[in-house]
């Protein structure tokens, strides 16, 4: 158990704190609850990613095929915990598939769960078959053709809605999930890269592509994209008579109804908690915050801390994140995790 670390969640701050644990000499154990690992930006198929601009299974398949070969880490797919027992330096853990693993650490790399359109009933997703979510138009993309799924048809008009799941205290989600603006940005541009036919309008309350994404998406989309961003309010979404798609609200900058129709709409959903944290804080004993992500230890002398000794987490597990932090968020809680052992 000295040398052991035991990672939950095989997303990317899962993968990389147990290369990490690996490149140290030491031994990591990865259980992951899925059948494979890359966690959502394999499992949902999204396609490139921010910003590197890379295909995501090309890119998390990396990190999968250097976890998968290493000789200093064994994977449980398929796998949870279902009881941790003992104390830092000490824990036994004991797995869904019969086994228990030593451990002297712990890292939780257990992610987010995506926001559920259904909970936004009155945008149409759910009702219209041409109102789909991010995740579902990157799996579009990924196959390499736009069109409509209600008829086949290469749309005319696209709307991406921001802030689908965020920002919205009506429905209990009081946050900001971060990436939604630059990701759905770079979406975009996706579609007009594929379907130059295409118009893209973007409907924002307000655009957070912060740091130096400002410039690479929200000013790329406009200018060499042609992507047409809207400041407004939206209240429903609706069918017309001819079939398509009318969106309804407010332009916020000149305060007038608008009501324009388009062939697809889609809904940028945010990050909610896992749906697992529950669970899991009460199998590891960490605390949850108001929100339902895993409670941040005092940070700046106990970075990546939770509110138990010796378990330690990375990425989307605290809240709403990028990728590329969570990575870099994953080998710092590998490295905290091997000063323990």
């Amino acid at each position: 158990m000295g040398d052991t670390v035991l990672v939950v969640g095989g997303g990317p701050a899962g993968l990389s704190a147990a290369s990490g644990i690996a490149a140290a000499g030491k031994k990591a154990v990865l259980v992951e609850k899925e059948d494979k690992l890359g966690g959502a930006p394999i499992l949902s198929g999204y396609a490139k990613l921010v910003p590197s601009g890379e295909w995501a299974k090309d890119a998390i398949g990396r990190m999968v095929s250097e976890v998968e070969g290493s000789k200093n880490i064994t994977v449980h797919k398929s796998t949870t915990v279902t009881k941790l027992d003992g104390e830092v330096g000490n824990f036994t853990a004991t797995l869904s598939n019969g086994q228990t693993v030593q451990a002297g650490s712990i890292v939780m790399g257990t992610g987010f769960t995506h926001f559920d359109s259904v909970n936004k009933p009155e945008w149409g997703f759910g009702t219209f078959p041409d109102v789909m979510t991010t995740t579902q138009m990157e799996q579009m993309v990924g196959s390499g053709k736009i069109t409509c799924p209600s008829d086949g048809r290469v749309p005319e008009r696209v709307a991406i809605l921001l802030c689908v799941g965020s920002r919205d205290r009506q429905i209990g989600r009081e946050w900001c999930s971060k990436i939604c603006c630059t990701v759905s940005a770079n979406l975009a541009m996706e579609i007009r890269e594929m379907s130059p036919q295409t118009d893209v309008f973007i409907y924002y309350m307000d655009i957070r592509t912060f740091g130096l994404y400002e410039d690479k998406f929200y000013w790329k989309s406009q200018e060499e994209f042609k992507v047409k961003y809207v400041k407004a309010r939206i209240a429903e979404v609706t069918k017309s008579p001819d079939g398509r798609l009318l969106v309804k609200g407010e332009d916020t900058l000149v305060k007038r109804p608008i009501v324009i129709p388009f062939d697809i709409v889609v809904h940028a959903i945010g990050m909610d908690p896992n749906e697992d944290n529950p669970e899991l804080s009460r199998v590891f004993g960490v605390g949850l915050e108001r929100h339902g992500y895993i409670e941040r230890a005092e940070h700046y002398t106990n970075t990546c801390g939770t509110t138990k000794k010796g378990i330690y987490a990375a990425g989307a597990a605290y809240g709403p994140e990028t990728i590329d932090d969570s990575i870099s968020q994953g080998r710092a809680a590998a490295m905290r995790a091997l000063s323990d052992l």
